[in-house]
């Protein structure tokens, strides 16, 4: 097991404000970021904004805002929600940064050394909304005459000198790499798609435009500015420090996991990979795509008025509560819904019913009747053993879990621990052992504490904030929380007076 870990989100484009989506693909990276900082790995973790290409531009004008003042105020708003969804990141890159555009630069001149980029003249189909070029045989004409391209943008047929990329050299590497590596592209469905999109032929990629200024200069031609997505996806190399191999961010690359939305896969695992080829640069180990969301069953649009700033649900039901929702009502890849009876169900059932009122009342009866302190473990029984045992496999079973982003599967082997603890206490009834058997009582609390610690333990990158509540109340000090940590089975701990975790919600007028 390597000691570093390097995990990125996307960088999110900055002609809109962030919503729902944005913020699940950025807990999903930061649960996969604190599980491993938990198991010990030095974590580097990346977010940031992609501030350039004619959008950008457009959207400025109509903002009646100077460019640089627009994506300033948006950055700054994706900055915000990151940090109220709890976002634990190392690094927030703008491409507007100047050491970016140098290594954006720096890979250009490099791809450019290997003769993998020629001048010529581009005419095709263009797509504004998506910054991307499509084939013919990938448009529909509607009834209307508009042109649309796979998804659902409307398309333009544009003509103008440009740079190439050559990236039709690089289907057979590609298609290679896929089949080397299976879990290099996930999740299945994904797969499939980008691999099937390869083997119908790649065409060169046109990776820059003169028809507005708002970018990076190609080096040495600076009436062409580049492709957007090639400076995008440049700033997982340039948050570490390249072109200068030998800075101290650069160690970590190649990056373990970029997770990114399904609608930018085909940039992530056919671009980017190519690009890296051509400059003779190391791949990233694995890209996994996550789906998108709908509001009560209905797209997200702004015509809808659905669309959904995460940091309202976090004001309403508490961070960590939506952090929760969104890993744990849909497997982590698929598409899923937000639903507001779905969202109060989970926190009502799952987490108040479930773990909170476990944990109120372990330690409601710790603090009772063994004045704070953790009773001595006397002869166990059976039922004991068994729930140490399935509470002692989890950080192994997250590990599995967490390897290959299945997020929602670590969630499920933690409720399956916190099941069976709800119904070893009511097996158990401590509170009638009390007055029949105490020191029975003691090791049945003692059995309940030790599972909460490991369910606390593990559930830290899920629920940090109420994992750290839990755990003080667990008594384990700050420097006793690592995935290491629960090889220590016998530990003495003082409790503080339990406190309630995650309050029932009721909904207004129900």
């Amino acid at each position: 097991m390597t000691s570093r870990y390097y995990v990125t989100t996307p960088i999110y484009y900055v002609n809109g404000a962030p919503h729902i989506g944005h913020a699940y693909t950025s807990v999903a990276a930061d649960i996969i970021a604190r599980f491993h900082r938990l198991d010990g790995r030095e974590v580097f973790f990346l977010t940031g904004t992609d501030e350039h290409g004619q959008k950008v531009e457009q959207a400025a004008a109509q903002a009646g805002q100077s460019t640089l003042e627009f994506v300033d105020g948006i950055s700054r708003n994706f900055k915000d929600m990151a940090d109220a969804m709890g976002i634990s990141y190392d690094r927030f890159i703008r491409t507007t940064e100047a050491r970016h555009k140098d290594a954006a630069q720096a890979l250009w001149r490099q791809v450019a050394e290997n003769d993998h980029i020629y001048l010529g003249a581009y005419e095709g189909w263009y797509a504004l909304r998506d910054e991307c070029f499509y084939s013919e045989d990938e448009i529909t004409l509607l009834e209307d005459g508009t042109h649309i391209a796979p998804s659902g943008a409307p398309v333009t047929w544009v003509k103008e000198e440009s740079y190439f990329f050559r990236l039709s050299a690089f289907q057979d590497q590609l298609l290679a790499l896929y089949e080397a590596k299976p879990h290099f592209l996930g999740p299945a469905g994904r797969r499939k798609e980008i691999i099937s999109f390869v083997k119908s032929g790649l065409r060169d990629l046109s990776i820059s435009r003169t028809s507005f200024s708002w970018g990076i200069p190609v080096p040495g031609d600076p009436k062409h500015v580049m492709y957007v997505w090639f400076d995008a996806l440049a700033n997982y190399l340039s948050a570490l420090g390249y072109p200068d191999m030998q800075s101290e961010g650069v160690r970590f690359w190649p990056a373990n996991a970029h997770i990114v939305g399904k609608d930018i896969i085909r940039f992530h695992a056919v671009f980017w990979p190519a690009f890296l080829m051509a400059a003779g640069l190391d791949l990233p180990d694995a890209i996994f795509a996550n789906g998108w969301w709908t509001i009560e069953g209905q797209k997200m649009s702004k015509s809808l008025g659905n669309v959904i700033d995460p940091r309202d649900l976090a004001s309403e039901f508490g961070v960590d509560a939506v952090r929760f929702f969104m890993m744990r009502e849909v497997p982590f890849g698929g598409d899923s819904d937000l639903s507001r009876k779905s969202l109060i169900n989970r926190v009502n059932v799952e987490l108040a019913n479930g773990l909170g009122n476990l944990a109120q009342r372990t330690l409601t009866q710790i603090n009772r009747h063994f004045d704070g302190k953790l009773p001595e473990w006397g002869e166990t029984q059976k039922d004991d053993r068994d729930l140490l045992a399935q509470s002692s496999l989890l950080p192994d079973l997250l590990r599995q879990h967490v390897a290959r982003f299945a997020l929602t599967d670590g969630l499920e082997a933690v409720w399956k621990v916190v099941r069976a603890c709800n119904a070893y206490i009511d097996h158990q009834a401590p509170w009638v052992l009390k007055k029949t058997d105490p020191a029975r009582m003691g090791t049945v609390l003692r059995t309940l504490h030790e599972a909460l610690r490991h369910i606390a333990i593990v559930l830290q990158p899920y629920m940090p904030g109420t994992m750290d509540k839990l755990l003080t109340q667990l008594g384990i000090s700050q420097n006793a929380r690592q995935l290491a940590d629960l090889a220590q089975g016998d530990i003495e701990a003082e409790l503080p007076a339990p406190q309630g975790l995650f309050p029932r919600f009721v909904e207004e007028g129900a």
